[in-house]
């Protein structure tokens, strides 16, 4: 029922969150316990960005089957939330709940000193786009429907 997701330790020169994050993994369950009783509620409570989160590494762990995942942070704000290593190669994921999610100073920052493969931007939208070098915005939709290897791997 509770997912706990551990940090990831990059040796670097910056103060990391050693904490766990955890998500409740039945986001129906999330609603309930908040009260919130309809799609309206949910889009007007304040969680509803963390619902969106949780949902989605839970849903994205289960379909893309990392080996090994992680999220990371610093204590200076930058963050990805979704840190997956397979085969051997390292990628991140962050889920945004957004129309037209856009470059973000963390994504580069993880990017960079993480030396992440490539970012998959997760939102809910309907259209898949390039933000950035090795960072794409990617439709939930596409997520669940796709394979792995189409999502990963360029």
């Amino acid at each position: 029922m509770i997912r706990q997701l551990f940090p990831w330790h990059a040796n670097l020169k910056k103060r990391q969150v050693k904490a766990p994050k955890v998500y409740l993994r039945d986001t129906g369950l999330l609603h309930h316990l908040l009260g919130i009783r309809s799609e309206k509620e949910l889009l007007m409570h304040p969680k509803c960005g963390a619902s969106w989160e949780g949902y989605v590494v839970e849903e994205t762990l289960h379909i893309l089957r990392p080996d090994e995942a992680y999220y990371w942070a610093t204590h200076n704000g930058a963050e990805i939330d979704l840190v997956m290593i397979k085969d051997g190669r390292m990628f991140g994921a962050e889920c945004k709940r957004l129309d037209a999610p856009k470059l973000t100073p963390s994504m580069k920052i993880a990017l960079q000193d993480l030396q992440l493969e490539r970012i998959l931007v997760i939102y809910p939208g309907s259209r898949r786009y390039k933000i950035a070098d090795d960072i794409e915005a990617v439709p939930y939709e596409e997520v669940i429907q796709g394979d792995a290897k189409s999502l990963l791997y360029k």
